[in-house]
Formats: structure tokens, C-alpha cells, sequence
């Protein structure tokens, strides 16, 4: 387990360490564990929580008892079982899994959407039947109260497959060449949808209309310089924040919060690395959104945008699977270890992994890396000033957005600044006089005593003006000889009591 500590908000990565091999035996296991320290500081969540190669999606059944992830290679979906802690089955595919469907509250019914047009379905002790759409497909939705499930892709159609009846019904036609997601607003029943040309549809499928249009694209257009065809802000993410609520994540990098009774958003949240958003969640008990793309995940704060925390990773990330009411997330990713952290400030540990609040706990006083020591911050207007090209080396990884600004490797900017201000006169000539100044009021209130120490030398010489003997006595000895002592007039502290001890 690997802690680390951003802007005062412990986040916990259970998924680091290394792991054993399966066909290893008892014997050798143990002997390995006495030899690598890193292997008996592993916390193992769930035992084999991972893929051969790559994991795609993942997600938590609604009744939390398991959990269930697709990867490569081959294409297969494997099912975890949280209270064995352990995986229950594994299955293979003809093709990868796109994204899946939970039909039921356990594992019993699944839909897979896969890469070659074909839909596939599951049942509790293996494939039940296969279809195929006419168009490939992108994403879909199970629509409870009638049955119908919802696929949408490259195509204008949205299909409807009625799975109470067993049949396609006539689908939507919408305005869209492209849909790229799809979600349900429950309280509603309403269908929103997507599409490449950055808007988002409002299906009723009650009266089978649609009922209105949201243009996404036209609130990112007003905030963007140069447009493309590579930057335009197509709709790559949705999902709904309770009934009025909606979250939209663009091919370019913004993430819009909108209420559905207003066409303007109300929150606006640039990742500023221009990469799709892939997912979006909410926790509603924080109200903190959870965005990312490929290279971050981003956790801020809903009304005021203010950041939460990051989660960097040296991998691809691909899917977001936030556990409803805990801190506990899990990431597919480009490497076999589904990625998982935990965050107690967000939330509790679920009820099968809650030795990880005792766990946390006893952690807590230790001290934690911050993961931007080693990074210089910059602005825009300081990289354009160093005569580096901000485009380039946000694509080359050299520069990480945060906030208003991005953070440079520390070693990377010293060089940089070196080549491009070789001698910055008027600066090294401030810093001297500073210098100079400084010593000499430093010789004004402190003249060279020799018997002055070297903590808290102001209240030494004022002692020694009224003849204290508190410089000999042993009982305030530290208070002359620990750094921890040390007066801090500028604190807010010092100023209230010294106040009181003036009279004001």
C-alpha cells in the first residue's frame, strides 16, 4: 500500500506492490515474503483483482456483493465476489467488450456491447444468446420501466431492443451523424444522448419524441481560441446528477455541470490538457465530481470548482467505478492491476473491506509524500515568456495542468530558465541589495554579543537588559537551543497576545 497527500487529502493506492505468481508453492511463497519487504507491505483487496493484460470497464452490482470487470487478452469478463474477497468466475469472449449493462442486482444477467457489431447475453452459468446491430456501437443503456435496451453508435439511429418481447422496435432518428453517449435520468425516464456534433438529446420514451436540446458545444466555442476539427468539443462523457442534475464531458478537455431547466451551465471545469473526458461520477455526500481522462482523474468541488485531489497514474486510464457511499474507487486501466484507492475523507470503507478504516487510522500520523514536491509551478504567460511552446509539451507530457496553471519538472524549468535568461542582471542585483539590507538590520537590533544564542537571540537581549537569570536557568534551557521554540512575530498568535501585553 502506497500513501500519498494532496493538499491535505490522504489517498490510499491498495493496488501497488508487487504480486506472486499462482503456480508458486506454499513453500516458496513464504520464503518470498521473508526476503522482499515490498511483498509483506502488499495489501491484497481482492486476491487476483486483475487482467492478463488491459481492463477496460468495471463495475459494482447494485446490490454490493460483487464486482465485475472486463479486459484483454483474450476478450473476457471475470466476476469478483466481495465477501470471499475472491473471484467467483471468469469467461471469454469472441471479441472485446465495449461496455456492459447489469440487468439484474447480482451477476445473473448481463449484456456485453462488443467491437464487431455483436450484443451479447449472459446469464448465471454462461452465454445465453448473441445478436448483431447494423451499425457499431459506442455505448448503451437498460431502460427499466419498459424493458428496453438502448444502443447508440455511429449511426443517427438509437436502437431499441425490447427484451420483454425479444425484439427490435422502430428506433429513434435523431439530428446526430454520431452518438457517443447515452444515459437515464430515472426520476424522469427520459433518455439523454451525446452526439459528435457536441449537443445533447432529451428522448421521452413514453410519447417516443424528442423533447428538447441541449448545445454543449456552443458554451465551449465561446471559451476556445482556435477551433478544429481535432478540438471540437464532441459530447465523450454523460451522466446525471440526481433528477435536475447533469454532468458533460467534451473531446477537448472540459467538463460542464447544467441544470436541465437552463441552457447555460452553471459550473465549468477546464482539465487543461485537451484529452477527452472519459468518465464523469458524483459524490453527493462531499458534492465533489469525480472527471478524467486518460492521464488524470480529477476530484473538485461541485458548486465552487475548487480542486479536491488528483490521482496520476503511469498508465492509461480507461474506466471510473466509484462504490456508492464509500471512498473507495476503482480504475481500469492499460496494465493488468485494476487500479484501486481509497479516500476516507470522501466516504467509509465498505462493510467487506472495513479493516481499511482501522488500517487508515493507524496511518494517519505518519507523514506522507506530497506528490509535487519535485515540480516547479508555472502560468501560461511564464511558459510563453521562457519561449517554450505550450501546446507541444503539454502533449509531450512535460507540463501538468492544475488550476490556473500547469506544474514543470523542477529540474526541467532550472535548465530552461538558464538557456533562456542566461544572466538576469536586474534580478541578481535586487536580490544582493536585499541581502544587504537585511544584514544590516540584523546588526542594528542584534549587535554581536557573544554569549547571545542562537534561537530566539530578540528575547535574549531583552532578558539580558533587565538581568534575568533565565538564560542559566536549566528548566528554559531548550528555549534558547530548540528550533521548535522559535518566536514567530508574524503569526496571528504572537500579534493578539503581544497586543494584550501592550494594552491595545
Amino acid at each position: 500500500m502506497e500513501v500519498f497527500e494532496y493538499d491535505n487529502v490522504k489517498i490510499y493506492n491498495l493496488s501497488c506492490g508487487k504480486s506472486l505468481p499462482e503456480w508458486l508453492s506454499e513453500r516458496k511463497r513464504r520464503a518470498l515474503l521473508k526476503k522482499d519487504v515490498d511483498l509483506r507491505r502488499r495489501i491484497e483487496l481482492i486476491q487476483d483483482f486483475e487482467m492478463p493484460d488491459i481492463s477496460t470497464s468495471v463495475k459494482v452490482t447494485p446490490d454490493g456483493q460483487y464486482i465485475i470487470a472486463t479486459g484483454i487478452y483474450k476478450p473476457r469478463v471475470k466476476c469478483f465476489d466481495v465477501n470471499n474477497l475472491s473471484q467467483k468466475f471468469d469467461r471469454c469472449f469472441d471479441s472485446e467488450a465495449i461496455t456492459f449493462e447489469l440487468l439484474s442486482d447480482d451477476y445473473s444477467k448481463l449484456v456485453f456491447l462488443q467491437c464487431d457489431r455483436y450484443v451479447e447475453f449472459h446469464v448465471a452459468h454462461g452465454r445465453h444468446y448473441r445478436l448483431r446491430i447494423p451499425k457499431y456501437g459506442r455505448d448503451m443503456k437498460y431502460f427499466l420501466p419498459t424493458g428496453d435496451l438502448f444502443i447508440v453508435g455511429v449511426t443517427s439511429d438509437i436502437y431499441r431492443l425490447n427484451l420483454v418481447r425479444g425484439q427490435f422496435l422502430t428506433p429513434f432518428v435523431s439530428e446526430a451523424s454520431v452518438i457517443n453517449k447515452c444515459a437515464i435520468n430515472k426520476e424522469y425516464s427520459l433518455v439523454m444522448c451525446g452526439t459528435k456534433e457536441g449537443k445533447v438529446e432529451c428522448w421521452d420514451p413514453r410519447c417516443r419524441n424528442l423533447i428538447g436540446t441541449l448545445d454543449v458545444a456552443l458554451n465551449c466555442l465561446s471559451k476556445m481560441e482556435n477551433v478544429t476539427s481535432e478540438n471540437f468539443p464532441s459530447i465523450t462523457a454523460l451522466n446525471m446528477d440526481g433528477p435536475l442534475h447533469m454532468g458533460v464531458g467534451t473531446a477537448n478537455g472540459m467538463v460542464l455541470l447544467y441544470d436541465i431547466r437552463s441552457s447555460e451551465p452553471y459550473m465549468v471545469k477546464d482539465h487543461m490538457e485537451r484529452l477527452p473526458i472519459k468518465d464523469i461520477e458524483f459524490n453527493k455526500k462531499e458534492n465533489i465530481v469525480f472527471s478524467m481522462n486518460k492521464s488524470i482523474l480529477k476530484m473538485w468541488d461541485k458548486n465552487s470548482g475548487k480542486p479536491y485531489a488528483n490521482i496520476e497514474t503511469s498508465s492509461e486510464l480507461n474506466n471510473l467505478c466509484v462504490v456508492p457511499d464509500t471512498g473507495l474507487l476503482f480504475i481500469a486501466n492499460e496494465k493488468p492491476k485494476i487500479l484501486t484507492y481509497y479516500l476516507p475523507s470522501l466516504g467509509p470503507a465498505p462493510k467487506w473491506a472495513s479493516f481499511l478504516d482501522s488500517l487508515t487510522e493507524e496511518l494517519e500520523e505518519s507523514n506522507v509524500e506530497s506528490i509535487y514536491d519535485d515540480y516547479k509551478f508555472v502560468t501560461r504567460s511564464e511558459v510563453n515568456a521562457l519561449g517554450l511552446d505550450l501546446d507541444d509539451l503539454v502533449k509531450n507530457n512535460l507540463l501538468r495542468a492544475y488550476m490556473h496553471g500547469y506544474f514543470m519538472d523542477a529540474r526541467f524549468y532550472n535548465k530552461v530558465k538558464s538557456a533562456a535568461q542566461p544572466f538576469a542582471f536586474k534580478e541578481y542585483r535586487q536580490n544582493r541589495i536585499k541581502k544587504t539590507i537585511e544584514r544590516s538590520r540584523r546588526a542594528k537590533i542584534l549587535p554581536n554579543l557573544p554569549n547571545l544564542p542562537r534561537v530566539n537571540k530578540k528575547l535574549a537581549l531583552e532578558l539580558m537588559k533587565t538581568k534575568s537569570n533565565v538564560l542559566n536557568d536549566d528548566r528554559f534551557r531548550n528555549l534558547f537551543l530548540n528550533q521548535e521554540f522559535e518566536i514567530d512575530e508574524n503569526s496571528e498568535e504572537y500579534r493578539l497576545i503581544n497586543n494584550v501585553a501592550k494594552g491595545k
